[in-house]
């Protein structure tokens, strides 16, 4: 039903669509049938999208299929569901939970699990049914091997059980060991044909496939290996893809309304927004299609100039992605803030064709793997997102722009406010590490690129190298501290009093300005340490540190210098600012003393001396005069014969 059909919705729809691997015909095929009914029905299509299950790796799944976590609902009036393209069924489980849970009407493809969706279905059991029949009764095959989709997808468990029960009523035993169990990708029909000649088992007459992509893999395998397809083994696909099509020889497979069911399912929600009555389930037929792989021929197998009008446009998108590809990862790689990666890949947006991109980051993206357990996983955003986003490229239509904060359930940093448009969700992540996400919209990119998962993984990277650079960089700042830095006290220690006293002592000579030292000794220590333990002589040093850090000023460091010895060096002192800084001191500790009430008496020797600093001085020598000083006056305070 078009839209002049009937009224036009009195607002703009928001339909969420949740798939994997938009880069796949059968998902391209399907996402292009709903984004031709969103313009026409002037619905805006937000597609969350993943590539979980292509590299093989648990860490990088978790990255991946966190962008499902990214949905809110409430800002959704309907779904549309390709979770037979989710090979995890936790979080295909998940997903429609979810949905269930947010009430909104949504449309499943494919799949009679959840009787509260409205389905879309293709039928797999007719067109697998002619497909097994064709191999048996027309060509007379006998021993068969079948390579399956996982059977927890309700499309493979269809096409497995129909071709168990067309062996069967043909009299024909199926040796489970000619059985492959695969993930509905290419590898898994080079693992099925390697399977089958390493066991030894004489080849058989054919192998049915459950879909093209692993037909068209094992048919490569054959023919490496010397085996002729199909006069020596038939291949036969399902989906009648593009390449199943225009492959040597081309592919015996099942032709399915792949855009029609994206259409329908826009349709579908359309009519029901409008508070039409709309049928539970709706049918479309497959049909088996008869080629080169098992022995037949069509009249017209292929349209030379569309064949070869198709293939230099997939040439040159996939020499031009490649360009694109290659000079952006060069650039990326020499960046070190993520201000350089923002304007290099803002560089390169004009040639993906797309209206607008976003990449949005969580707030905390940057932190370093410090914390253990929960914290952990808050703090290094494994899962979920966080409540506040940003948004360091808005690109639009050429513009650029930032949002600096926005909440995460809003999705959008930008939200439309004109309908008729698709954008993808994809996830932006280092491993099981959420970063934040890629929004694209109004381009064929995701699903017409085959380098667009590379493209995001190089961009991630290259956020991931920034984040690692500016951790590794306060981690060498935070060890240059601790190098310098008496863990007890809190200030400098030895190392680091002289690093910085040399650098005061070359600008006083440089000024000709006087440099004042002060060498501070804790009286009574060893009383402490040996009457009331050395954690109450640590707590006395603690406040002796206080005391003196409490009483420089701007252009004064202090430091533990060793033991029970502290010192304090200043520039552009006079005699009375001297006499000032150790009347300050002096009265701190005698405060200090006197409320913390404590069995021993708080107390401490200051010694100072103050000069002109000149370039013929050594640093050491003016310690010296003070430590003198001090030591003088240690032993003229009466409490030092008692304490000392």
């Amino acid at each position: 039903m078009r839209p002049e059909d009937s009224a036009a919705p009195s607002r703009i729809y928001n339909i969420a669509v949740m798939v994997a691997g938009t880069d796949e015909e059968y998902q391209s095929s399907v996402l292009s049938g709903i984004a031709e009914a969103a313009k026409l029905y002037d619905l805006n299509i937000s597609v969350f999208a993943s590539f979980g299950g292509v590299l093989v790796s648990e860490q990088n799944d978790i990255g991946e299929y966190n962008i499902y976590s990214l949905i809110d609902y409430e800002h959704f009036d309907g779904a549309i569901l390709l979770t037979n393209t989710i090979y995890n069924t936790d979080v295909r489980r998940r997903i429609c939970r979810s949905v269930i849970h947010a009430g909104i009407p949504a449309v499943i493809l494919d799949s009679d699990e959840y009787p509260e969706f409205y389905n879309i279905r293709i039928d797999n059991s007719v067109a697998m049914r002619q497909i097994v029949e064709h191999v048996i009764e027309k060509h007379n095959a006998k021993i068969i091997n079948f390579i399956s989709g996982p059977l927890d997808n309700p499309e493979a468990a269809a096409r497995y059980q129909t071709f168990l029960d067309v062996t069967a009523e043909h009299g024909i035993s199926v040796d489970p060991e000619r059985i492959y169990f695969g993930t509905f990708r290419p590898i898994d029909g080079m693992r099925a044909v390697d399977a089958l000649l390493r066991s030894g088992k004489p080849l058989p007459d054919a192998i049915i496939a459950a879909n093209d992509a692993m037909a068209l893999e094992a048919v490569s395998v054959l023919t490496d290996n010397g085996i002729r397809v199909p006069e020596d083994v038939i291949v036969t696909g399902f989906d009648w893809t593009y390449f199943a099509q225009h492959h040597n020889p081309s592919l015996t497979s099942v032709s399915r309304p792949l855009d029609a069911a994206g259409r329908a399912a826009c349709e579908l929600l359309a009519r029901i927004f409008r508070g039409e009555q709309c049928e539970k389930t709706v049918s479309l037929n497959a049909a088996p299609v008869y080629v080169e792989s098992c022995g037949c021929r069509t009249a017209n197998d292929v349209d030379m100039r569309s064949y070869k009008t198709m293939t230099y446009e997939q040439i040159q998108r996939f020499r031009s992605g490649t360009s694109l590809l290659s000079r952006m990862t060069a650039a990326l790689s020499v960046n070190e803030t993520p201000e350089d990666s923002i304007r290099i890949i803002s560089q390169y947006l004009y040639e993906i064709n797309c209206e607008q991109c976003c990449i949005c980051l969580c707030d905390n993206w940057e932190n370093a793997f410090q914390e253990s357990g929960e914290q952990h996983k808050e703090n290094c955003r494994i899962y979920g997102y966080t409540e506040t986003m940003s948004a360091p490229l808005v690109w639009n239509h050429g513009d650029m722009q930032r949002v600096d904060a926005f909440p995460s359930r809003q999705m959008y940093p930008v939200p439309f406010k004109e309908g008729g448009n698709i954008s993808y969700f994809f996830p932006m992540h280092f491993r099981e590490r959420c970063l934040g996400y890629y929004i694209f919209t109004n381009t064929e990119f995701p699903t017409k690129s085959m380098l667009c998962h590379l493209l995001m993984i190089n961009i991630s990277h290259s956020f991931e190298n920034i984040r690692k650079l500016q951790n590794l960089d306060h981690a060498i700042r935070e060890l240059d501290r601790l190098y310098v830095i008496d863990p007890l006290c809190g200030i400098y220690n030895r190392t680091g009093f002289l690093r910085k006293a040399d650098d005061l002592f070359r600008e006083s000579c440089a000024k000709h300005e006087n440099i004042m030292i002060s060498f501070i000794d804790m009286d009574g220590l060893k009383l402490v340490n040996d009457n009331y333990g050395h954690d109450e002589g640590d707590f006395a040093l603690r406040r002796l540190a206080a005391a003196i850090r409490e009483n420089c000023t701007g252009n004064q460091i202090c430091a533990r210098f060793g033991g029970d010895e502290f010192i304090a060096i200043g520039t552009g002192f006079s005699q009375e600012d001297a006499d000032d800084f150790e009347a300050r001191f002096t009265s701190s500790m005698e405060q200090a003393d006197k409320e913390l009430n404590k069995p021993y008496k708080l107390s401490a020797s200051i010694g100072t001396f103050l000069t002109e600093a000149s370039p013929e001085m050594k640093l050491f020598t003016l310690i010296s005069q003070a430590d003198k000083i001090m030591y003088e006056r240690k032993k003229l305070k009466h409490s030092s014969r008692y304490l000392g």
